[in-house]
């Protein structure tokens, strides 16, 4: 009896771990599938994406080339380096920082992923917080205003490709300097969504940069 009563222990102490081990592989695949992006995030998104390559689009309607080429003074952007710009950024998101998030890790769990996602969207598009554009986003003049917004929209349907296609958006985050100077240091680290959302951001910034520039009393008539 007591062979088998031990047997018996021994089977439910088996039992027992086995169930602990299964919990916790249950609760690793839950938290693996939290980034899985949501429908509610997916629409923002690509309402965001669409909301602002209409306003680049709209903004940029029509303009002869003296309007394109005009700068209020010899150290500001004209229109269309402001659009080269915008280009600029979209490529580096596209390829760079697109290629770091594959080998990048997972973000941190104390980092508050709907906050940042608000940050990019409520306060990145906004100007009465200026940056120096880092010198490999710096326009070059050398580029053509029909070139541009090839490049532009091209970019776009790139993004909005990698918004549908891509399942692990949210797995990964690499460094982001616009994200800690906006957060005044609390967050440092954008994951693949994030990334799309400050694209998106950079393009309202900048729509409204070139409104400015359309508002001077010295902008051509046409």
């Amino acid at each position: 009896m007591n062979a088998l009563f031990t047997g018996r222990r021994k089977k439910e102490n088996v039992m027992k771990t086995f169930t602990t081990i299964l919990a916790a592989a249950t609760a690793t695949t839950a938290l693996a599938a939290d980034p899985t992006l949501s429908s509610t995030e997916l629409d923002q998104a690509r309402a965001y994406l669409q909301q602002t390559r209409s306003l680049a689009v709209g903004a940029t309607r029509g303009l002869s080339d003296a309007q394109w080429k005009f700068k209020q003074s010899a150290d500001r952007w004209s229109i269309v380096e402001i659009v080269e710009h915008m280009v600029l950024a979209q490529d580096l998101i596209l390829g760079p920082v697109r290629q770091q998030l594959v080998q990048a890790p997972a973000p941190a769990a104390e980092r508050d992923t709907r906050q940042i996602d608000s940050i990019l969207v409520n306060q990145f598009p906004d100007r009465l917080v200026k940056f120096k554009a880092p010198e490999p986003l710096a326009p070059t003049g050398r580029v053509s205003a029909g070139a541009a917004m090839d490049r532009l929209l091209s970019n776009y349907a790139k993004l909005s490709e990698l918004l549908e296609k891509d399942p692990d958006l949210r797995r990964h985050a690499v460094e982001a300097a616009p994200l800690k100077a906006l957060s005044k240091g609390r967050y440092d680290s954008m994951d693949g969504y994030q990334w799309i959302l400050a694209a998106c951001g950079h393009v309202e910034r900048h729509v409204k940069q070139i409104l400015e520039v359309k508002a001077d009393p010295n902008f051509p008539a046409k």
